[in-house]
C-alpha cells in the first residue's frame, strides 16, 4: 500500500513523539492529552479488516438489487438511457476517538469510505485528532461544538462541503449519536471503543445506524465462572439485543470476540418486527453450578410452526418457555445453582463472513502487521461450535482430583460417542461441545478408572467425592478419533496473544480534563 506522507519526510515538533502504524502516522504529545494503547494494534488491524470485507459485501448487495431494479425498468420502457452502477460509499462514526488514529486507518485503508465522523468529549483530544488528520493529508478538518447533526446530513443524494475524509467533532458521544438518529441523518457504522463499559452509548448506537449497517464495540462485563470471557460476548450481545428491539430492530452477530482484557463484537443491525418476536428464543437465563460449574439453558421463548391445513402456509407462534429446566441443586454435584443473564444464546458468528475476511487476510497480509495472529483467531473463531459454552480438561480433572487427560484425549472421547467438539477462541486449552455437561463428566469419570484417583487424599465432602460417587452411563472411547484435530490445530497459527511488553495490559486513561468540563457545563 502506498503511503502518501512518508514517516522520513514528518518533522516531529519538540514534546512529541512520532507513532507510525501500517500507512498511518500520528503525533503523540508529552503531556498525555489523548490516550492511545500501541498494542491495540491487533484490535484496529481486525477492525479495519472486518469492516473493509462489510462494506463490500454491502455494495455488492446494493449492486445487485440496483441490477434487479434496472432490469424491471428496461421491461416497461422499449428504450432508455443505458445507466453505470455508482459503489456505495459509506459513513462511519468513532464515537470516542481519542487520538484519532482508529479514524485515519479507516479513511486511509478502506476504499468505500465516504468520510469518517471522529467525535470526542475532551478539547485537548479534538486539537490532538485535528493535528493528526493534517499530518495524514485528510484535512480540511473542524473542531468544536458547532459541528452540529445538520453538519454531517448522510443523504447519498445531498451534495456536501468539502471538509475532508476525516470530520472532527467535539462533544458528548451519546448526544451525536442520538442526533444522528432520524432516517436521513443516520451512519452506516458505528464504531464504540470505550475505557471502560460500552453499556451508556449502545442505546444511542442501535438507533443512528443504518438497516443493514454495522456496529463494532468493545467493553468488558466480569463473570465469575470458567467460561466467564464467552459469558461476557453474550451479555454484550443481550443489551444490543434488547436496546435495538425497543425500536423494531434487530441484531446479526458476524464476528465476536474475547481478545486479551475486552471483548470486540461486529453486529450488522436490521429493521423488522417479526424478527424482533424471534430473539425471545435466542435469549436464554442461566442455571450456574457453584461447585463443578455446570450450566443450565432456560430460553425465554419458543417458536412454534402451525400449519395452515388449507393453503398450506406457516404460521409462526411465538410462545414462552416452560421451566425451570433443574431442581434447586445442581444433578451433578448437588451444590447450590446461581442465575446468570440474561444472555444472547444464538451464534456468536457468521461463517460466511469470517470466510470472507480469511480470503481478504490471505491476499492482503502485508497491510497488517498483526496479520498472523488475525488469521490464527478468524481461523478457530470460524471452526466454534455456535453452543454456549465451553470448558478446560484441566479444570474439570482439577474439580475430580485426577490427572489431566490430553485435550485430543477428551475431543475423541467426545467424538467416538457420537458429539461434536471444536476449540473456542476465547480461551487456550478449552473446548465446545453440543455434549451435555454430564456426558463430559461421564468421560472423565471413565478417566478415573484408567487413572485410579487417591480416595484417601478426598474429603468426604469434597466436590470431587460427589462427582465421583456417579458411575459413568457408558464407557468412554478415548481411541484417537480423526476429527480431534482441527484445521487450527494443523498448522502453526498464533491464537492466542503472548505478553508482547512489561508491565502489559488496560492502560491509564488520559488526563483530559473531561470530568472537570463535565462539572461546568452541569453545575
Amino acid at each position: 500500500m502506498s503511503d502518501s506522507v512518508g514517516s522520513s519526510s514528518i518533522t516531529v515538533p519538540e514534546g512529541f513523539t512520532l507513532h507510525t502504524e501500517n500507512t498511518s502516522h500520528i503525533l503523540i504529545s508529552s503531556k498525555e492529552e489523548a490516550f492511545l494503547n500501541p498494542v491495540q494494534e491487533f484490535n484496529r488491524d481486525l477492525s479495519v479488516a472486518c469492516i473493509r470485507v462489510w462494506s463490500e459485501e454491502l455494495n455488492r448487495e446494493k449492486e445487485a438489487k440496483w441490477k434487479q431494479a434496472q432490469e424491471r425498468r428496461a421491461k416497461r420502457e422499449a428504450e432508455g438511457e443505458v445507466k453505470t452502477y455508482r459503489p456505495h460509499k459509506f459513513v462511519l462514526l468513532e464515537a470516542l476517538s481519542a487520538t484519532g488514529l482508529r479514524s485515519i486507518r479507516y479513511a486511509k485503508e478502506i476504499p468505500l469510505v465516504r468520510f469518517v465522523i471522529a467525535n470526542d468529549l475532551s478539547a485537548s483530544a479534538t486539537a490532538a485528532m485535528k493535528r493528526n488528520v493534517e499530518l495524514n493529508g485528510l484535512g480540511p478538518s473542524s473542531t468544536g461544538p458547532a459541528d452540529s447533526a445538520s453538519s454531517f446530513t448522510v443523504s447519498e443524494h445531498q451534495p456536501l462541503p468539502d471538509r475532508g475524509k476525516v470530520r472532527i467533532n467535539e462533544g458528548d458521544a451519546c448526544a451525536l449519536m442520538y442526533n444522528h438518529r432520524t432516517e436521513k441523518t443516520r451512519v452506516d457504522v458505528v464504531d464504540l471503543d470505550p475505557y471502560g463499559t460500552a453499556a451508556p452509548f449502545i442505546d444511542g448506537a442501535v438507533q443512528c445506524v443504518n438497516d443493514g449497517g454495522n456496529f463494532s464495540n468493545y467493553g468488558g462485563i466480569p463473570v465469575k465462572a470458567e467460561y466467564c470471557h464467552e459469558a461476557a460476548l453474550r451479555l454484550v450481545l443481550n443489551t444490543l439485543s434488547t436496546s435495538a428491539g425497543r425500536y423494531g430492530r434487530y441484531i446479526e452477530p458476524l464476528l465476536c470476540l474475547s481478545i486479551d482484557f475486552y471483548v470486540r463484537l461486529f453486529v450488522r443491525i436490521h429493521s423488522a418486527p417479526i424478527e424482533v418476536k424471534k430473539t425471545a428464543s435466542k435469549t436464554a437465563m442461566y442455571f450456574v453450578c457453584q461447585g463443578c460449574q455446570a450450566f443450565y439453558e432456560q430460553p425465554l421463548g419458543r417458536i412454534v410452526e402451525k400449519v395452515h391445513e388449507r393453503s398450506g402456509n406457516v404460521n409462526l407462534l411465538f410462545k414462552t418457555q416452560a421451566g425451570p429446566p433443574v431442581p434447586q441443586k445442581c444433578t451433578e454435584c448437588g451444590s447450590a445453582l446461581h442465575v446468570a443473564g440474561p444472555m444472547w444464546s444464538g451464534s456468536l458468528h457468521n461463517n460466511g463472513f469470517i470466510s470472507k475476511v480469511l480470503e481478504h487476510l490471505g491476499s492482503n497480509q502485508d497491510r497488517y502487521s498483526t496479520a498472523v495472529r488475525m488469521k490464527g483467531m478468524l481461523t478457530v473463531a470460524n471452526e466454534e461450535l455456535h453452543v454456549p459454552f465451553y470448558f478446560t480438561p484441566s479444570r474439570i480433572a482439577g474439580f475430580f482430583h485426577s490427572v489431566c487427560p490430553p485435550l485430543d484425549d477428551v475431543a475423541s472421547a467426545l467424538l467416538n460417542a457420537g458429539h461434536t467438539v471444536s476449540r473456542s477462541h476465547a480461551l487456550p486449552g478449552s473446548l465446545k461441545t453440543d455434549a451435555t455437561r454430564q456426558d463430559v463428566h461421564d468421560v472423565f469419570r471413565s478417566w478415573v478408572k484408567k487413572h485410579p484417583v487417591r480416595m484417601d487424599k478426598v474429603s468426604e465432602t469434597s466436590l470431587a467425592r460427589q462427582l465421583l460417587a456417579k458411575e459413568a452411563r457408558t464407557e468412554a472411547n478415548f481411541t484417537r478419533h480423526p476429527r480431534s484435530v482441527t484445521q487450527a490445530s494443523k498448522v502453526k497459527l498464533v491464537r492466542y496473544q503472548q505478553n508482547p511488553a512489561p508491565n502489559w495490559g488496560p492502560g491509564t486513561k488520559a488526563d483530559t480534563g473531561t470530568k472537570r468540563k463535565r462539572e461546568e457545563e452541569n453545575p
